[in-house]
């Protein structure tokens, strides 16, 4: 679920385009996709802005092999721009939770990944959201964005990665990183993927 609302200029998107499709298709993200008991994971891309504006850039899709995760990242990079508004963290995760309900796999273990540069603005209650869908049995873990502000996240200033831990992640093992550094994203996004897909505690 990654964040595309007003605050991110178009260099910055295609950025962070390229950014998730390099770590989709890291050989070391497919190899952990790609073993294991199933020896496959399902996974997809919506991107978020304001509450009415949540959309599918590419559709669930069966990671089984490097050609998979190299189409998927293809695809990421040629999807148009689709969101508007401003970071509604709520609604993003509810649509995703609805997202998972009719995606036509019958996963063990489902992880919504949040990213984004700010806190919660519109849409339904935060605190409800994540209740839903943790009690739905939906892990949900995050990547704040520090080099793009990181202190909008809650009063007082608060630290961006710290109210994603305190008011956004949640489930058995849920964690929150920060990317203190645009050069860091690619990294961060290659050890988030790993360390959510094996399911180990960072």
């Amino acid at each position: 679920a990654v964040d595309v609302s007003g605050s991110i200029q178009a260099d910055e998107f295609a950025f962070q385009r390229q950014a998730y499709a390099e770590a989709v298709s890291h050989p070391q993200v497919i190899d952990i996709m790609t073993s294991g008991f199933e020896g496959a994971v399902a996974i997809a891309l919506m991107e978020w802005g304001g509450p009415d504006s949540m959309h599918p850039i590419v559709a669930w899709t069966l990671i089984d092999s490097a050609a998979a995760a190299e189409g998927f990242a293809a695809a990421v990079v040629a999807a148009p721009r689709r969101a508007i508004g401003w970071n509604s963290i709520s609604n993003a995760i509810a649509f995703c939770q609805e997202w998972m309900r009719g995606n036509g796999f019958d996963g063990f273990r489902r992880v919504i990944d949040v990213s984004g540069d700010a806190g919660q603005r519109g849409g339904m209650p935060l605190p409800l959201a994540r209740q839903l869908a943790v009690s739905d049995g939906i892990v949900i873990n995050a990547l704040a964005l520090h080099y793009r502000g990181g202190n909008l996240g809650g009063p007082g200033g608060m630290a961006l990665v710290d109210f994603y831990r305190s008011s956004v992640i949640g489930g058995p093992g849920a964690f929150a990183l920060a990317v203190e550094r645009e050069d860091e994203f690619v990294d961060a996004l290659i050890r988030k993927l790993i360390l959510e897909i094996a399911w180990v505690r960072p």
